[in-house]
């Protein structure tokens, strides 16, 4: 099984706890699952790594990789690299990035990498989150949602997919928020993407090893990850 790069359609959409899932339930199938964050940004924790969701992330994995390969790069300001380049004087490290995530591909079997915002965030002028996934050379899992305009977002991600010539997984939709009817949804975003949609997540309160395993086992079509 291959790695994968967990990009959404928009920030705040649950990338973090379907990554999460996907490593709780790959684990739970004997997988070595390795996990990374190669930009993460917001106020620092006190304790443990300083992005939270790098905290979640491990926990659901059940590793504790050094901080400096499973976020490379962290910035004291909620912002994309670029911005926070622009405001902190802080260049964002591509290159460093790119040689943790090597690192811990031989340390795992399988390194699930969490993007930061949608597919276009901005890291350099010229260098988006597309140029990571395509310079990491792993196939991307699309994270969209249920609310209205979703198929015009998860349409466009995949164009952009396809314009860098990055291989698309799947989808999977995070019904957090009400709108479409998921069934609907599913096949409208199949149909007009040519993409296989994985599965649909609902809203997650519990978020320990047996509730997340419930219910990726239950929502999550896994065996489509290893074709």
């Amino acid at each position: 099984m291959r790695s994968f790069f967990i990009t959404g359609t928009d920030t705040d959409i649950g990338k973090t706890y379907i990554t999460a899932g996907l490593a709780v339930s790959l684990r739970k199938l004997n997988i070595d699952v390795g996990v990374m964050k190669p930009f993460a940004a917001g106020t620092a924790q006190k304790k443990g790594y300083k992005s939270e969701d790098i905290d979640i992330l491990s926990h659901a994995a059940m590793v504790r990789d050094p901080e400096n390969l499973v976020n490379p790069q962290f910035f004291k300001i909620s912002a994309s690299p670029y911005t926070a380049w622009k405001k902190l004087k802080t260049k964002p490290k591509i290159s460093t990035v790119l040689s943790s995530f090597r690192k811990l591909s031989k340390l795992h079997d399988v390194v699930l990498v969490e993007g930061m915002g949608g597919i276009m965030t901005p890291i350099l002028k010229d260098y988006h989150i597309t140029n990571l996934i395509k310079d990491m050379k792993i196939p991307a899992i699309i994270v969209t949602s249920s609310k209205i305009g979703t198929v015009n977002h998860t349409i466009m991600t995949v164009k952009m997919c396809q314009k860098y010539k990055i291989p698309v997984k799947g989808i999977i939709i995070s019904n957090f928020d009400k709108g479409y009817e998921i069934k609907q949804l599913k096949k409208d975003l199949e149909d007009l993407t040519g993409i296989k949609v994985l599965g649909a997540i609902p809203f997650l309160k519990d978020l320990s090893d047996s509730s997340l395993y419930n219910i990726f086992k239950k929502n999550i079509n896994l065996k489509l990850l290893s074709k």
